[in-house]
């Protein structure tokens, strides 16, 4: 009866949806790699195989099972990243993957889903206020524990897509200075990284005072102005440090092309304007399926991995890589959707976890491909390369409609 209930019940739109963009993933990864030797496509043939039997068995799992157990879950989560420093496998200088023979695991891909139930679990809570500080910080920690697994792999790219939650937070109650001082502290920093750093603090000062003398006079608080000033000033002042001696030089090659201080198209540069030239080159409607010349010369490195995207543009041209985005939007929709019609609110908070963590995956990626964005290593869900992606987008989807499914048995 529960399994016809499922049957019934599930959100088929969603479904084909998911169907429609791995079918098309993997036509592109053929594309990109059917001149290769390694068995690329054949490999993730097999990837998208073992999603089925994966599907059934968290659609059969019972529903309630996912809130009752969600923070078992994470612990276990939590002990796979904490297990990478001793048991994982160095790939491209990232410690990120258990070997299995020839077989490899990344366990930060499904951290996202046991993340999400965990903070969906917490904030369920009827107790749970998060004007209150305390609860702030332990919703928080339930965000960055993994984070701090995470990038010291390192995996900044992984660790990024977290930051996604801190918007879910908002959504449940999170004051929004928290993501203010999130977005003021990108703004300043990518600032300084432009203009010196004493043109920042001035704009800085022109802002607070503007601000300081439109608001109503009881509301005037001059001493907290300045705290602010001083604090902006600081975090301005510390950029360059920053900068230069904590992040990698890669790191800093790649601001630097973005930000267009530094042209280098032969080194750091070079996956990016390959990039943009076999997405240009693609026109209105593509070059033809197996007919991209850029894609079939090996120009984009990590084609069918992070850069699969190009392949879409330079052989369906602008109106395949739209048909793409505007699936990849319906689903975002779709979740967001469904979200709102849950009868309880675990189901409701996990239900945007999976939209915003799809959604920053698929801004972050095109972004970086179409070179707006810095090189970090995030895949496109249902198109990238990789077993461990796949199954993970697959496991964090289907909990969400297994839970939608199930609320017609939710009072």
């Amino acid at each position: 009866m529960k399994n016809q209930s499922v049957k019934n019940n599930i959100d088929w739109i969603s479904v084909f949806i998911y169907i429609a963009l791995v079918t098309l993933g993997w036509l592109n990864i053929y594309s990109s790699s059917l001149l290769s030797t390694d068995g690329t496509y054949q490999k993730q043939l097999i990837f998208i195989g073992c999603t089925i039997p994966l599907i059934f068995v968290v659609l059969f799992v019972d529903g309630k099972f996912y809130e009752k157990y969600a923070s078992i879950i994470f612990g276990v989560s939590l002990l796979s990243l904490a297990g990478l420093f001793l048991f994982g496998k160095t790939i491209a200088g990232q410690r990120c993957w258990y070997a299995i023979g020839s077989f490899t695991l990344q366990p930060s891909e499904f951290a996202k889903a046991a993340t999400s139930l965990a903070l969906a679990k917490y904030l369920s809570d009827t107790q749970i206020n998060l004007k209150e500080t305390n609860r702030q910080l332990q919703a928080l920690a339930i965000v960055f524990l993994p984070v701090m697994l995470i990038l010291p792999q390192p995996d900044p790219g992984s660790a990024l897509i977290y930051s996604v939650f801190i918007l879910v937070l908002f959504r449940e109650g999170l004051p929004s200075w928290y993501v203010w001082t999130g977005f003021i502290t990108i703004l300043l920093f990518v600032l300084t990284l432009v203009l010196e750093p004493y043109v920042v603090i001035l704009i800085s000062l022109g802002v607070l005072l503007i601000i300081h003398f439109k608001g109503r006079a009881v509301d005037r608080n001059i001493i907290l102005s300045a705290i602010m000033l001083a604090v902006i000033s600081g975090f301005v002042l510390s950029v360059d440090y920053v900068f230069d001696n904590v992040f990698k030089q890669h790191h800093r090659d790649r601001f630097n092309i973005l930000l267009g201080k530094t042209v280098d198209m032969k080194g750091i540069g070079y996956n990016t304007n390959q990039s943009e030239i076999a997405i240009g080159s693609g026109g209105w409607l593509g070059k033809g399926f197996l007919e991209g010349t850029q894609t079939k010369g090996g120009f984009v490195p990590e084609q069918h991995t992070d850069y699969i995207f190009t392949t879409v543009g330079e052989e369906w041209g602008f109106v395949g890589s739209l048909v793409v985005i505007l699936l990849f939007t319906c689903l975002f929709l779709r979740v967001i959707y469904l979200a709102e019609r849950q009868k309880t609110k675990f189901s409701r908070v996990y239900g945007y976890c999976v939209a915003g963590i799809l959604f920053i995956h698929f801004f972050v990626n095109i972004a970086m491909v179409i070179g707006i964005f810095p090189t970090i290593g995030v895949p496109l869900p249902f198109f990238s390369y990789g077993g461990s992606g796949l199954w993970g987008f697959t496991i964090l989807l289907f909990i969400f409609l297994k839970m939608d499914a199930n609320k017609v048995n939710e009072w």
